[in-house]
Parts: structure tokens; C-alpha cells; sequence
């Protein structure tokens, strides 16, 4: 080949290695936008399963506050029904000493009619 053919040919295949290193950057700029798409889409995945953890921590949450609220209430009737047995306790121990001054004053009464019937 002629030194003028080769020469001819010099910027038709520099602009062909040009257009090869365009294709090779395109090329590589695919592979990243598909590398940053799977990216992504694991970080959207992410936060799929990170929003269903949130939910079941909110319903453990509301559950707790319902068992806590059930306790609560059970405390309270428990505080109750004590409260109501102290009452009554209060009121057995009045009308026993009510009844233990009755059991004394009857056992004067007999201790009196007995003296008596003996007197007579």
C-alpha cells in the first residue's frame, strides 16, 4: 500500500477508534445505570420490609398498651373488692364488740336472776 493510501486511511480510523471508545463509554454507562437500578431496587425492598417491621412493632406496641390497660382494670377491682373488705371487716368487728357487750350484759342479767332465785 502507498504511503498516500495509508495516510488517507489515518483519520478514517482514528475516527473509527473514536466512535469504538464512544460505543465502549456508552457501553459502561449501561452497565451503571443498570448496577445503580438494582441498587435501587434492594434499597426499595429495604424499606418495604423495613415499613412491615415498623408495622408489627406498632402492633406489639398497641397490643402491650391493651394487656397493660387489662391489667390496670384488674388492679383497680382488685383495689376495689379490698376496699369493699375492709368495709365489711370494720363492720364484723363493730357488731362483734356490739355482740360481746350483749354476751356481758346478759351474763349480769343471769348472774343477777341466778342471786336471785338463790335469795329466794
Amino acid at each position: 500500500m502507498e504511503f498516500n493510501q495509508r495516510f488517507a486511511q489515518g483519520p478514517a480510523r482514528a475516527g473509527a477508534f473514536k466512535t469504538s471508545v464512544k460505543v465502549v463509554a456508552i457501553q459502561g454507562i449501561g452497565t451503571t445505570i443498570g448496577e445503580l437500578r438494582s441498587i435501587a431496587t434492594s434499597v426499595a425492598s429495604a424499606v418495604g420490609e423495613q415499613g412491615l417491621a415498623t408495622r408489627e412493632i406498632a402492633e406489639s406496641v398497641n397490643q402491650a398498651a391493651t394487656v397493660t390497660q387489662a391489667v390496670s382494670d384488674n388492679i383497680t377491682q382488685v383495689m376495689e373488692a379490698a376496699s369493699e373488705s375492709q368495709v365489711a371487716s370494720t363492720q364484723m368487728l363493730a357488731a362483734a364488740k356490739e355482740l360481746a357487750e350483749q354476751g356481758n350484759v346478759l351474763s349480769n342479767e343471769v348472774d343477777k336472776f341466778l342471786k336471785e332465785v338463790r335469795a329466794a
